[in-house]
């Protein structure tokens, strides 16, 4: 929760978490799907509890300043907050969540929040991974908006083009040849462009440069403090920052490789079906 609030007073227009869900039912607000890499608890989340002597809302972070695991409901406090009105949570649906489940317990923390259809549903971003979730978005979240995430360029246009508003692709892709083709093709079907993970100053000015309509970020003060820079002197600050991006010389094997492995990982989660197929 702490990156949570120290991103939106640093003057975020969004946050972004992927979700899971407990064994006892409790939507939490964490990237991995077990405990072990960032907590001082072991463990699948979804074969853990949250409440109970050894549940993990006494979970806390490795790392400085040790903090517990928000939940879903405590993300939801924050965003509603007076001076939190503006922002956006975008929601990072993996695979590996059971759709169904995952968002009747969302739709209920949503829907018992006060004045939730005008003040906070519009500022909901789904963004999925696997087609999978589509149906079941569109059943019981239909009020939130949504956005197709991806490593692999085939996937987004292939099976997650048709039910988004938004098209959330990898970086390195996007700095291909292929991925120039893309941008274009999501600007003339009037996709909004999003981008992770943008942690590097030449990456954010390349960016930028390409007119997306957002990044995810690691680093969001360096992101905004760079941006601020830019608006006052543009010319001078890319000058300063920008590299020569050799992806598509260098890095494509490597680029190539990483949407193969996204492909295969996301399969994993099931079969890759168009929607309404």
């Amino acid at each position: 929760m702490a990156s949570f609030e120290a991103a939106i007073r640093d003057g975020v227009d969004g946050i972004e978490s992927d979700v899971h869900v407990s064994k006892d039912g409790v939507v939490i607000m964490f990237h991995d799907p077990t405990l072990g890499r960032t907590t001082n608890f072991t463990g699948v989340i979804k074969e853990s509890n949250w409440y109970g002597p050894d549940g993990m809302q006494h979970a806390r972070t490795k790392k400085e300043p040790r903090q517990s695991i928000p939940t879903f409901a405590e993300t939801i406090a924050l965003l509603m907050k007076p001076e939190n009105l503006h922002v956006r949570l975008d929601v990072d649906v993996k695979g590996t969540n059971d759709p169904e489940q995952l968002f009747t317990l969302m739709h209920a923390i949503i829907s018992n929040t006060p004045e939730w259809e005008t003040k906070l549903a519009p500022r909901i971003l789904l963004g999925i991974w696997h087609p999978r979730f589509f149906k079941a978005a569109k059943e019981i979240l239909p009020y939130c908006r949504r956005s197709s995430i991806s490593f692999s360029l085939w996937i987004a246009r292939e099976f997650l083009w048709e039910d988004v508003e938004y098209v959330s692709v990898w970086f390195k892709a996007l700095a291909t040849s292929e991925g120039q083709r893309f941008r274009n093709e999501a600007a003339k079907a009037n996709k909004k462009l999003l981008v992770f993970t943008v942690n590097e100053p030449e990456h954010l000015i390349q960016v930028v440069q390409w007119g997306v309509d957002g990044v995810i970020s690691d680093v969001p003060k360096r992101c905004l403090d760079l941006r601020s820079s830019l608006d006052k002197n543009y010319d001078a600050t890319v000058l300063r920052h920008s590299k020569w991006l050799l992806y598509t010389v260098y890095q494509w094997p490597l680029i190539w490789l990483i949407q193969r492995l996204s492909e295969y990982f996301v399969r994993s989660n099931g079969p890759l079906v168009r929607p309404g197929v």
